[in-house]
């Protein structure tokens, strides 16, 4: 059964509800997240969740977190639930595998995309202006195909319920400034470049990604959230990328396919059948056991 939402019963403040996480206080300096089954297509979150997702993608962002260490600080201390105050411990069976006590950044209001290849929202921009987020890329290009390197596309970070919105990277210098916006910049292609190459060996390209940052008391920046899961980035399949098409992928894409091939896509309220909940499920262990290498004990 899927777990869409948590209730902990007034042992730590619930400060914030995502798309998928509920977020608690745990004290001054730290968070909990704890990531629900809930699932979210074109920025809104289906009725019903997919069994074990959240644990998935807790476990993926565990393991991308170390992997990526050296590139970045980050904000994850520990998903072992007997280190969370012992009246909390009471709810385990809602927090055990899906939880991640993560230490507390101001967030910078932007959410720093990576895009390897060009497909998604990309590809229909170019298509009819050439660009990508405004940037003029070469001419050409068929879909799925990569790009010369890397290209750092930055969004808005919208309000729940609210679009995210492609901006110009020019446009996050306006929102955090100079000195961030490099930064963010620079360390956001560094990550993805890290991630691509070690999935590459496992068989999966990663198309594109997206990232959060935070700052700590001295300015540096850290990297907080969930990281390179399903939800925040598209996995193709190596052995069956091709280009001039849409790729057989790992992530939610075959969910945003179900709704657009419905005419369901942005439309609030809608309930997955339970094959394309099962399929979903299926995708994110496929992904999970693809990356890690590791199979999927749950």
């Amino acid at each position: 059964m899927a777990l869409t939402t948590t209730n902990l019963e007034g042992t730590l403040p619930l400060i914030a509800k995502g798309k998928v996480r509920d977020i608690y206080t745990v004290d001054d300096s730290t968070l909990l997240f704890v990531a629900t089954d809930r699932i979210s297509a074109y920025d809104v979150i289906m009725k019903n969740g997919i069994p074990e997702k959240g644990k998935l993608l807790t476990q993926i962002s565990k393991f991308w977190f170390s992997i990526l260490a050296d590139v970045c600080p980050n904000h994850f201390i520990t998903c072992d639930v007997s280190s969370l105050p012992e009246p909390v411990q009471k709810y385990k069976d809602q927090l055990e595998g899906r939880s991640m006590l993560v230490r507390k950044f101001k967030i910078l209001p932007i959410e720093a995309i990576v895009r390897g290849y060009l497909t998604g929202s990309a590809w229909k921009e170019y298509k009819s202006k050439g660009t990508v987020h405004g940037i003029k890329v070469r001419e050409g290009m068929r879909e799925s195909e990569a790009f010369d390197t890397p290209i750092y596309t930055p969004s808005t970070k919208a309000e729940l319920g609210e679009h995210d919105e492609n901006i110009h990277p020019d446009e996050a210098v306006k929102i955090i400034g100079e000195e961030n916006a490099k930064k963010i910049a620079e360390l956001a292609v560094k990550l993805y470049v890290k991630a691509k190459d070690y999935a590459a060996g496992r068989g999966i390209i990663i198309a594109d990604t997206k990232f959060e940052f935070g700052v700590d008391e001295s300015g540096n920046i850290v990297l907080v959230d969930e990281v390179l899961t399903p939800d925040s980035s598209r996995f193709w399949r190596a052995d069956t990328y091709a280009l001039g098409q849409g790729q057989d992928s790992y992530d939610k894409q075959f969910l945003r396919n179900w709704l657009t091939s419905n005419d369901l896509a942005y439309k609030d309220g809608v309930e997955m059948p339970a094959e394309i909940a099962e399929k979903t499920r299926e995708k994110y262990i496929e992904a999970y056991e693809q990356l890690t290498g590791s199979k999927w004990a749950n």
